[in-house]
């Protein structure tokens, strides 16, 4: 929780309890002199004098107690998730990545693999996160895409056999691909394999050869391989991301994911 807006809020609480009163002076002084170290003090006192007028100035107050909870909440997140990240780093994380494109440099000081399900909602939404962090950090971040489809006979299943198969023609392809699946992630979802064909021609594939790969071995290799490092990683539900070696699970809201980039590059600095 920030500081700052807890030493503007607690004045006002204390102003509030002051004009309560019309012998207000020691809450006047007292709101005049928050700090940082007195802060709780302070608010300790508010409560136990004044129980039912402080909730009365909270009630006044909704949205800025609010905002602070949030805060706080987010801040209590951040600092759970620099714990696990720094264990994290402890323990080198081993995938498969022969076969799979990458989008941004080869050589990215921070690689983004991500465990993703085409049809997944929280993926779709996840990926905005992932382009997001590709353009801001250029150079320094790489994605690598790992298929984990919660139903593989669907279209979850296909789209992610069709996107193996799309890249083995062409990595350009294969990454206009990805984003046009989930730009149009309802579309797949009702639609299944035609959506995918039609996606696929419009990105002038090969679509015989596509079809001869999307059922072939190599195909069916790498996708088998991707349940098998996800099955050796523990992953539970999807999206599932490994920074460098450091997992980040759900969809993490932009500046909670960028903290994760934020320590890979440090340590990788080092």
């Amino acid at each position: 929780m920030r500081i700052t807006h807890k030493i503007l809020f607690v004045p006002a609480l204390l102003l509030g309890l002051a004009a309560m009163f019309p012998a207000g002076g020691e809450a006047r002084a007292a709101a005049s002199q928050v700090t940082e170290d007195n802060l709780p003090q302070l608010l300790e006192k508010a409560l136990r004098e004044h129980p039912d007028i402080v909730l009365d100035v909270l009630r006044r107050n909704s949205e800025a107690v609010l905002d602070i909870a949030q805060q706080g909440s987010n801040m209590r997140r951040k600092h759970n998730l620099e714990v696990q990240w720094r264990e994290d780093m402890k323990t080198p994380k081993s995938v498969r990545l022969e076969g799979r494109p990458v989008l941004g440099s080869p050589k990215a000081k921070v690689r983004i693999v991500a465990f993703s399900d085409f049809t997944c909602h929280f993926c779709q939404q996840a990926s905005k996160t992932v382009d997001a962090l590709l353009q801001e950090y250029g150079k320094d971040v790489s994605l690598v895409f790992k298929n984990l489809p919660l139903d593989e006979k669907g279209p979850g299943g296909q789209a992610a056999a069709y996107f193996v198969a799309v890249s083995q023609q062409s990595e350009e392809k294969a990454w206009k691909f990805y984003k046009a699946l989930f730009a149009d992630r309802d579309r797949l979802v009702t639609e299944g394999e035609d959506f995918l064909k039609k996606t696929a021609q419009g990105l002038d594939v090969d679509m015989k050869k596509l079809g001869r790969d999307v059922r072939g071995k190599k195909v069916s290799d790498i996708l088998a391989e991707d349940q098998q490092d996800a099955q050796k990683l523990g992953v539970e539900g999807t999206p599932y991301f490994l920074v460098n070696n450091m997992v980040v699970r759900g969809a993490l809201p932009l500046d909670l994911f960028k903290g994760a980039v934020d320590m890979a590059l440090k340590q990788n600095n080092k």
